[in-house]
């Protein structure tokens, strides 16, 4: 099972990402069904997978699936581009094409994935952790900070929400590594947002921004640490 599931998806890789010029793209999303490069792309894929699968016949059905699918899904991505946002097209083009190698895997060997396992204990606790540290976090956060809300920290120049997914993101990385008992992990990346902090903290004409700033900061690594380290002693008490 994870021989052919590595396979289909290193072809999928190979195909999709790095034997696929950006003028392939431009190309086939200006002309959609009538640029050459849809099929050309669709036969390099073909290539690809036919020979990581090693032309074996037993695999021709799950093998015309793919192809035909791939074809059809970018069909779909291209009609549609117009319509939605690129980074939703790419996302949904991306987990359609990884459902149907799942589903070609299932066929041959089948995975023996019970529907309950998301509904077991150290999952829902794993899923629970990520909401803490990303979601309620964030909203913790921002009822706290608001209460020092500074204009040198409001830059007209920033990125949309830009604070609000570097938070999650780096919440996110301590969560993790707590698991991992990563600790020292945790200093560099500390270390590494003081450092490109540091050119706010050097412009700031009193300490003011300082503060916000570290009160930011540690407010949320300590939310990341707690949820981590509570993870940990809840999971060590599942059997």
């Amino acid at each position: 099972m994870i021989t052919l599931s590595l396979q289909l998806l290193l072809a999928h890789i190979i195909g999709d990402f790095l034997l696929q010029p950006a003028s392939w793209v431009a190309h086939k999303t200006q002309k959609k069904h009538r640029s050459p490069y849809l099929y050309w792309h669709t036969l390099i894929h073909a290539v690809v997978l036919a020979i990581l699968l090693r032309f074996d016949h037993d695999y021709l059905g799950g093998f015309l699936v793919i192809i035909l699918s791939h074809l059809i899904i970018d069909l779909i991505k291209l009609h549609l581009s117009q319509r939605f946002n690129e980074r939703i097209l790419f996302f949904g083009d991306q987990v359609a094409h990884v459902a149907i190698i799942l589903l070609v895997v299932n066929h041959y060997e089948p995975l023996n994935i019970s529907a309950g396992a998301i509904l077991q204990p150290k999952a829902l606790l794993l899923i629970t952790g990520i909401l803490l540290v990303t979601v309620v976090s964030s909203i913790i956060m921002r009822v706290i900070i608001t209460k020092w809300a500074l204009e040198e920290d409001a830059y007209e120049d920033s990125l949309p929400h830009a604070g609000q997914y570097i938070g999650m993101l780096e919440r996110l990385f301590v969560f993790g590594f707590i698991i991992l008992q990563q600790w020292e992990v945790i200093g560099f990346l500390l270390a590494a947002k003081s450092v490109f902090r540091f050119g706010d903290l050097s412009k700031s004409k009193d300490r003011k921004l300082t503060e916000y700033i570290l009160i930011g900061t540690l407010l949320s690594f300590g939310l990341a640490i707690v949820t981590g380290l509570a993870y940990n002693h809840l999971i060590s008490l599942i059997r």
